[in-house]
């Protein structure tokens, strides 16, 4: 059985109105799977909040203590052109991350198999000292990082095949061999940077707009097929974005539902190889509400079925 954990704290984040990743991303997913019959298949789980010494295994004590500084009572404070931060932001980020760490604990303690995080705010663009593109914390990386201490776990893959580039994440990889990066992403397209990086651990997939979902495989089995090959993982983690999906309002690719099919397919597939079939995964971007529930319907399908 794959966990699927979250937390309807996640729903108490806000950002300003308007903003496309609100509340309602979690909540219509939930309803969804409900309605589907699907997740009466999972084992639902809710996280704990993520510590401070977990943050910091990616994140630099002053910008935590910033967050924490800056986070109001009441009301909203803009970071930046893109996100706010309010009373709720950051204890749903902590828990977020916790979802993530909860994941790896549960796979490498063979209770279950797989794990998915529903949860809110995404993290792969967060960097050590930085908040960008809606993420706070960068769930992904710390969970990796945190496994490594693990003494089953001497090589992670990390899958991120939202339609924005996963910058945080490289950059918490780039001089550890140990952890390989797989990014596709739009190009160019937010967040240019981290785009370009050269190390034999990351591998960028770069994709033109309105590249269709046949494109879209043929570059991952060109791109991350070696590497994986090569790399031969214990832990497969991924940063999980729907919003490459044709009627994201936020990206200029074309795929649907069937392509993340294929590419949970894909990692399920090296992840019975190399990994005994464990594998994380994390929800990032995915911003129309049918799009994204139907995407991550199809991809838990796969965790499941195979």
């Amino acid at each position: 059985m794959t966990a699927l954990i979250t937390s309807n704290f996640c729903l108490q984040h806000e950002m300003q109105d308007g903003h496309p990743e609100r509340p309602e991303r979690l909540s219509a997913l939930m309803a969804h799977l409900d309605h589907c019959g699907l997740l009466q298949d999972l084992d639902v789980l809710e996280p704990q909040e993520a510590t401070n010494a977990h943050l910091s295994l990616v994140h630099k004590n002053t910008y935590l203590t910033q967050l924490n500084e800056i986070s109001p009572q009441i009301g909203l404070v803009n970071l930046n052109p893109d996100m706010a931060i309010g009373p709720n932001s950051l204890k749903s980020a902590r828990l977020s991350v916790g979802a993530a760490l909860q994941g790896v604990e549960m796979v490498l303690s063979n209770k279950e198999k797989r794990a998915f995080c529903a949860v809110r705010p995404p993290g792969h663009h967060a960097e050590e000292s930085t908040a960008m593109g809606f993420c706070f914390y960068n769930g992904i990386a710390i969970a990796a990082k945190q496994a490594l201490q693990h003494s089953a776990i001497q090589r992670i893959a990390i899958l991120d095949f939202d339609v924005h580039h996963g910058n945080g994440t490289v950059e918490a990889f780039l001089d550890m061999p140990e952890v390989l990066v797989c990014s596709s992403f739009q190009y160019p397209h937010y967040p240019y940077r981290m785009q370009e990086v050269i190390r034999p651990n990351i591998i960028n997939t770069p994709l033109p707009a309105m590249t269709t979902g046949l494109d879209f495989r043929k570059n991952i089995e060109a791109s991350w097929g070696p590497a994986l090959e090569s790399h031969q993982p214990d832990l497969f983690l991924v940063s999980a974005g729907f919003d490459a999906h044709r009627d994201d309002p936020l990206g200029n690719l074309l795929l649907d539902e069937s392509d993340f099919a294929w590419m949970t397919d894909y990692i399920v597939d090296f992840a019975n190889r190399f990994s005994m079939g464990r594998i994380v995964s994390v929800l990032e971007g995915g911003y129309d509400l049918n799009a994204l529930s139907r995407s991550v319907e199809s991809h838990l399908i796969q965790l499941e079925k195979n």
